[in-house]
């Protein structure tokens, strides 16, 4: 698929996304910008002018302003004094470091949300899980990777542990654009989502030590995937 098919695609959907409007106008400009990075429809290096961000978005300079300031702590972009605020690279080497801190998070976590969550969060992440085998099964790569994030989101609240929902708050948006980049390449589509869907489907279930194992074997994949794209 080619950029400006990729670029219509996200728009259309951004369109029917009724998330777009909830919150304050920095959650928003947060999660387009976000977006838009994570997509490569803003690309490495890219210089960003807050002037043109808020005439795109339609939101004013201030709130595009903190949710700058925002992806600058998320690893999304770099605030250089007196030169602007430049879209960061894309890193293999920072991948598979920041990949050895997930493995650790993401199975501590797992294994909590799968203690501590509610009823009503054990029904959302089989909604979940049923999502990403759709989106798979369909190759719609941006649903996929909204319910990506949207399970991302649900581990860290349901794991009720605030230091490590931060710790992961640091590098999912890094991770996602990552795949992002390469998927088309060397990534199985029905295989990550097979691979994420277990992981949910153990939370849903009350199964700590299967939700763990899982997450494990999430990794594994995420990891050798990253590693195939030397080859690319």
């Amino acid at each position: 698929m080619g950029s400006e098919l990729k670029s219509k695609k996200i728009t259309k959907r951004a369109a029917q996304n009724p998330e777009a409007d909830d919150g304050t106008l920095t959650d928003r400009a947060y999660r387009e910008l976000e977006e838009m990075i994570v997509t490569l429809q803003l690309t490495p290096g890219t210089i960003l002018s807050e002037h043109t961000l808020a005439l795109k978005l339609k939101i004013g300079r201030t709130p595009i302003r903190e949710a700058l300031q925002r992806l600058a702590r998320d690893g999304l972009v770099v605030i250089m004094p007196r030169r602007g605020i430049m879209v960061s690279e894309i890193n293999l080497r920072l991948q598979l470091r920041l990949l050895e801190v997930r493995r650790e998070l993401e199975r501590l976590m797992a294994k909590l949300a799968a203690e501590r969550a509610t009823p009503e969060e054990r029904q959302e992440f089989a909604e979940v899980a049923r999502g990403m085998l759709k989106a798979a099964a369909q190759a719609d790569d941006i649903e996929f990777m909204r319910l990506d994030q949207k399970f991302n989101l649900l581990i860290a609240t349901t794991a009720r542990n605030e230091f490590a929902r931060r710790s992961m708050g640091l590098m999912n948006a890094l991770s996602r654009r990552f795949w992002y980049q390469h998927y088309q390449e060397v990534a199985d589509l029905p295989l990550a989502a097979k691979l994420h869907a277990a992981v949910a489907e153990a939370v849903a279930g009350k199964k700590p030590k299967i939700a763990a194992a899982a997450s494990d074997k999430l990794i594994d994949y995420i990891e050798d995937f990253a590693r195939k794209t030397l080859d690319t």
